[in-house]
């Protein structure tokens, strides 16, 4: 995976956020703003791209992106459900049809009970739906931020369709 990779992927999320009049925003936690780094790389990208939310804290989900802290209490920041209420309350705070979220145990500390260091929830969401997946990756720090970046975009390729 390189950083080649991840431009190409950005350029085709591009055309095909273009190709069907969508704007896109991002709510990104263990990815730190790479997503929104990644399209914005795009020449051009003004035209699709609205805005991009790091929410590193828990506080800061619930400040900007409206996710309810008794949500990331009971399930976790790191789960599914928070992925996509992400997701969710960063098209509520933005002018975008489309979200992507990322929240994760990126490493190299971090791990609980069920979540090994690794693990990644992603969300996608527009005004009718919610897509949410769960994987884990191996590698480092690096290593787990770089495939969930891949991961988000792809799977808002994806999304789109």
């Amino acid at each position: 995976m390189s950083s080649d990779t991840i431009l190409a992927l950005a350029a085709q999320v591009g055309k095909a956020l273009q190709d069907k009049g969508l704007i896109l925003t991002t709510a990104e936690s263990c990815t730190g703003g790479g997503v929104a780094q990644a399209i914005t790389e795009i020449a051009g990208s003004s035209d699709w791209f609205d805005c991009g939310f790091v929410t590193y804290s828990n506080a800061s989900k619930t400040e900007m992106l409206d996710v309810a802290a008794a949500l990331m209490a009971q399930m976790g920041s790191v789960s599914e459900e928070v992925a996509g209420a992400m997701a969710t309350g960063a098209l509520g705070a933005s002018n975008a049809h489309i979200a992507l979220s990322t929240t994760g145990i990126a490493g190299p500390t971090g791990a609980v009970p069920g979540k090994p260091v690794g693990t990644v929830c992603f969300g996608w969401a527009n005004a009718d739906s919610v897509h949410t997946e769960r994987l884990v990756f191996s590698g480092d720090r690096q290593a787990v931020r770089e495939q969930s970046v891949i991961h988000a975009l792809q799977g808002l390729l994806r999304f789109i369709d």
